[in-house]
């Protein structure tokens, strides 16, 4: 008999348990597509004890999950702990030095640390692989590395955080405010342990980098990621958004120009009618654009323990084929160090301001924006209480920098109330 693929998992979460599970269930078709048996043989958490709903009780505890890269019995090590440092990185990198291929869920490890490991596992001979690192159950790392690989990739875009996507679509569905929306999903146990990862940005932000590094043949540069949560967004903003026929999204967006890499995940109103827009709850989707195939749209769930361990035990059975590639999708010392560059397109964008219920305030608005450049398309000022008055504003097609020199003014005015809310539309 072929000798078993031997896993050994670190962190048994929503994502280890799941995988575990997994495993377990479907142990003859992983065998028949691997070409060899796959088992778990060691396992480490921080509680024992725990009741996790899966049987571990055939596997070697190792309270210290570095003890999983110094076992006879271990061949791939499963890093499913999280976070950027500490435990997660000790253990990569100890795999790599014991010559143990690598598995990962961890998008903040490969965002900030992934060309000091690239770099070290090729020098190895290991694979470090991360599939589930980015849009849960998606294969968009295999898509862009294997299927797309002889493409000129243009632009990828995307949303890439399911948690943001549901408390978006929740509150345009039941019309209910951020705040509540935000304490339900934490209900659901839907937020990271430190919710701003979320709706932040920065856990999509994360994935961004790591599909800009495979697409453009860059470092991963995260920092240089123009990064905005939607932790401003009231239900005003979406009620005004579907007025317009539009929807607002978490939208990242990468591209390559002749100035560098152009890197954003914020806020955008898109398309009601658009696949993207047209997304709901908890689902991720990437449009990937390149030269010979244009443009395609990958869909499906982006987080939970079947799709993310779908994607682990994806990776698994192609180290078990055989398959070994450059982590990046080409040799790790030959990715350039991008040039970060701010995104200069023109395209309409929505403001929100609170004004003080005077007379000569909306003047005094539509003075700085025209002095920063910003034609008003539509302004509509809305009903108000007490001195309050909030104003939306649809401009004409500017750029960034045009309206947030056109805030700046406005905030000079003294006639603006708290920040306003700038988002730009995307029309394609």
């Amino acid at each position: 008999m072929t000798h078993p693929l031997r896993l050994g998992i670190a962190g048994l979460g929503t994502v280890g348990t799941g995988l575990i599970a997994l495993v377990q269930r479907n142990a003859a078709l992983i065998e028949a597509r691997a070409g060899r048996p796959v088992t778990v043989t060691a396992v480490s958490a921080r509680s024992r004890a725990r009741n996790r709903g899966v049987d571990i009780s055939g596997y070697a505890w190792e309270d210290d999950p570095l003890a999983l890269a110094r076992r006879d019995d271990v061949d791939i090590v499963v890093e499913l702990m999280g976070g950027e440092d500490g435990p997660a990185k000790a253990l990569t990198e100890a795999a790599i030095a014991a010559g143990k291929d690598i598995v990962t869920a961890n998008k903040a490890l490969l965002a900030l640390h992934g060309q000091a490991l690239a770099e070290a596992a090729e020098a190895k001979g290991v694979a470090l692989r991360f599939e589930a690192a980015v849009a849960g159950g998606i294969p968009i790392i295999k898509s862009l590395m294997e299927g797309l690989a002889g493409n000129k990739i243009t632009r990828i875009k995307g949303v890439m955080n399911g948690t943001c996507n549901y408390i978006l679509t929740r509150m345009e569905d039941a019309g209910l405010p951020y705040d509540t929306v935000f304490e339900e999903a934490n209900q659901l146990g839907y937020l990271e342990a430190d919710p701003t990862l979320d709706v932040g940005g920065i856990d999509a932000a994360h994935k961004l980098a790591i599909l800009s590094a495979i697409a453009f043949g860059v470092q991963p540069n995260f920092e240089a990621i123009e990064l905005a949560g939607i932790e401003q967004i009231e239900i005003e903003d979406i009620r005004a958004a579907a007025d317009l026929g539009l929807r607002i999204k978490l939208l990242g967006v990468a591209q390559m120009t002749g100035r560098g890499l152009e890197q954003s995940m914020t806020p955008c109103l898109v398309p009601a009618d658009s696949p993207l827009g047209q997304l709901k709850g908890g689902t991720n989707m990437v449009v990937v654009e390149g030269d010979a195939i244009e443009r395609v749209v990958l869909r499906g769930p982006g987080a939970g323990a079947g799709p993310t361990a779908s994607a682990v035990i994806g990776d698994v059975i192609d180290i078990a084929r055989g398959l070994r590639l450059p982590v990046f999708g080409q040799p790790a010392t030959s990715l350039a160090q991008p040039q970060a560059a701010r995104a200069t397109a023109s395209k309409p964008f929505y403001l929100r301001m609170t004004l003080i219920d005077k007379p000569g305030a909306l003047a005094k608005v539509a003075e700085a924006l025209g002095n920063a450049g910003v034609s008003i398309d539509r302004m509509r000022q809305q009903g108000h209480a007490d001195t309050r008055a909030p104003v939306l504003v649809i401009t004409h097609k500017t750029t960034r920098d045009a309206i947030d020199h056109a805030v700046a003014l406005s905030l000079k005015t003294g006639v603006v109330v708290d920040e306003p809310v700038a988002l730009a539309i995307e029309e394609d």
